[in-house]
């Protein structure tokens, strides 16, 4: 049913079309190009806007030929660096970068796989469901692009973002809220040689502050890391000021809650201890996600996978995704295993059969979601 020579030239062609986070522009034009051809429309929002970037979110409808649950899928169309100049180098069942580059795969396969799946429910007149296609920028930076998505033009009652890295059947039920932590702290400056005495050192407040703290995994639901820190003048000089970022991470918001709110009266009790000042900044990246195994998205994509040869695997993750977004929008969403490896290197590699099979599992959820309509059996 699949066309995997075209899939695999599609891909290629989109991985070989730099589009590194904020310079998006390139594979926006392509992918408008693309639904022209196959007689749809894609329309760019104004989130570059909001994201500094060369281009907005995208978002395609496909009017349905057939009653059954609207469907929204979703993929990224950014990469991380170093994502300029990209050849795909297909060998042995696999596909990888020359090893200078990353590929892509990360989330450009699953953007391949759309494209097929469109091209493969037209040729073979397939039925379908009204469907939706977002297409966002600037998710490598934060999720930037789904936050400043408007989800109230969208009529999907179910989502499905494309971005995990599991091999196809893998579907993500469970993933973290997580926190932004930023510290500021106070000293006071002096001659590090003539006068030391005077001054208070907010690098070292900090230093003794964070030392005090948890750090990596706290339980099974729940991370936390301090990864930036930066403060002083000169050398010579006691430093007044210190910046501290890190983030804190939980599949529960009630743990996630407790362990900001533990990690900053710690932090801020320690700085002032020592006679310095500490203001504190917290921001929700973004909400948990926390799906049951019979709720309609899951069950839908499990289903979708068995009829196909695929065995779903229901599993949680330490990473947001889009797919954080669109839920805490009020869409059901789940994210789906693509089978890209080594994501973020150079060594990163999609197997050809993975490519396939997330193309035949997209296919096979339109496909349930007609056949388990019950205004599809009179």
């Amino acid at each position: 049913m699949i066309n995997e020579d075209r899939l695999v030239k599609g891909f290629c062609k989109l991985v070989g079309t730099a589009s590194v986070s904020g310079r998006e522009g390139a594979v926006r034009d392509l992918l408008i190009k693309a639904m022209a051809d196959r007689g749809l429309k894609a329309t760019e929002d104004a989130a570059a806007l909001t994201v500094n970037g060369e281009s907005g979110n995208l978002l395609a409808r496909i009017p349905g030929n057939a009653p059954g649950q609207k469907v929204l899928f979703a993929a990224h169309m950014d990469t991380v660096e170093p994502g300029e100049g990209v050849v795909a180098v297909v060998e042995a069942g696999i596909i990888r970068s020359q090893g200078d580059t990353i590929l892509g795969s990360d989330d450009k396969a699953a953007i391949a796989a759309l494209l097929e799946a469109l091209d493969v429910l037209r040729e073979k007149h397939l039925a379908f469901p009204d469907l939706e296609l977002l297409f966002t920028v600037g998710e490598e930076q934060g999720l930037k692009g789904a936050k400043a998505f408007d989800f109230s033009v969208l009529q999907s009652e179910i989502g499905y973002v494309l971005d995990a890295g599991g091999e196809p059947g893998c579907i993500v039920i469970q993933s973290p809220c997580q926190n932004e932590i930023e510290y500021e702290v106070y000293g006071r400056a002096a001659h590090a040689g003539i006068n030391p005495e005077e001054g208070l050192n907010a690098v070292h407040l900090a230093a003794k502050a964070l030392s005090s703290m948890p750090s990596g995994r706290i339980d099974h639901d729940t991370t936390c890391n301090f990864g930036l820190i930066a403060g002083g003048k000169a050398r010579n000089i006691v430093a007044e000021y210190c910046h501290v970022r890190g983030e804190a991470r939980s599949l529960s918001r009630r743990k996630l809650d407790e362990l900001t709110a533990a990690l900053t009266q710690t932090f801020c009790d320690e700085v002032e201890r020592q006679g310095g000042r500490a203001q504190t900044s917290i921001t929700l990246l973004y909400p948990e996600i926390s799906l049951k195994p019979d709720d309609e998205v899951v069950r839908l994509a499990a289903s979708a996978a068995r009829s196909i040869g695929l065995k779903p695997r229901l599993i949680k993750t330490g990473g947001g995704s889009d797919a954080s977004i669109i839920h805490g929008a009020g869409i059901p969403c789940a994210n789906l295993g693509v089978g890209m490896q080594k994501v973020h290197t150079c060594q990163e590699f999609i197997k050809l059969s993975d490519l396939s099979a997330v193309t035949r599992l997209i296919l096979a959820i339109i496909q349930t979601a007609v056949e388990q309509n019950p205004d599809s059996n009179p």
